[in-house]
């Protein structure tokens, strides 16, 4: 990957509950991680929102969660290592058969939630998911946490055969270690756009940010998520997509 790609999380509407703003943001993304049924969405959500992917020219990848409707997927489940293999990989192929209905296929891998958090945090389970990406389709990018030291994850997903596309977020808050402040503490999530549109700005431009313990923080991405479920990060896709479109065009 030679560009910043923008990316959000889609799909995560249920029945009749509608979460997101997923027909305001696909315009402006170039990949969307459409939701599997464990977290969020359902069959018919995820076939829309693949269609809605598809006639955007917008890159379909997986997001896939541990089983957890109630708490959204951010929870973490004592799940064994062949759990996470085994619904990883049954959350994959279920998206895949309805990209292929759709004349599409599913792209890259990004899991979701306290899932994502896990797997950057415990080899185990990181070792758990990349045996399901690879079982899959070895070719797949499992996106991940772009964080201050890389050089661990980098060595997991070399042993395990697999390529990483590593993510940093516009619209939140990091420690000092590069890791996301949780969601429970003030400051998590930035809801102003400015900040917003500043944070991506930098990292597309390998700037430094300041980490929450007050310490400079620069992160090597290969791709910016905004979250759909964040008005304040929509109202800034547009700005974020010409801003990333002017520095491709100036390289």
């Amino acid at each position: 990957m030679t560009t910043l790609l923008l990316n959000a999380d889609m799909g995560e509407s249920f029945g009749p509950w509608v979460m997101g703003l997923d027909h305001e943001v696909m315009p402006h993304v170039d990949l969307a991680n459409i939701a599997c049924g464990f977290h969020a969405s359902d069959p018919d959500v995820m076939r829309r929102t693949v269609r809605m992917a598809k006639d955007h020219d917008v890159g379909i990848g997986a997001h896939p969660a541990y089983p957890d409707l109630v708490g959204f997927g951010r929870r973490s489940m004592a799940c064994s290592a062949s759990e996470i293999e085994n619904l990883v990989l049954y959350q994959i192929g279920a998206l895949d058969g309805l990209c292929r209905a759709e004349g599409t296929r599913v792209r890259y891998v990004k899991p979701h939630g306290a899932l994502y958090n896990d797997m950057a945090r415990n080899p185990d389970i990181f070792a758990a998911v990349a045996r399901a990406v690879k079982a899959f389709d070895p070719a797949l990018p499992l996106m991940t946490l772009a964080t201050r030291d890389t050089a661990t994850m980098r060595e997991q997903a070399e042993r395990h055969g697999i390529t990483l596309w590593f993510e940093a977020f516009a619209d939140r808050a990091y420690d000092g270690e590069g890791r996301l402040v949780a969601r429970s503490k003030p400051g998590a999530v930035h809801h102003d756009p400015e900040l917003i549109i500043d944070q991506a700005r930098r990292i597309a431009n390998g700037q430094p940010l300041t980490a929450s313990d007050g310490s400079e923080l620069v992160l090597q991405a290969d791709t910016l998520c905004v979250h759909g479920d964040n008005e304040e990060s929509i109202a800034a896709a547009r700005r974020i997509r010409e801003m990333l479109s002017a520095l491709d065009n100036a390289s």
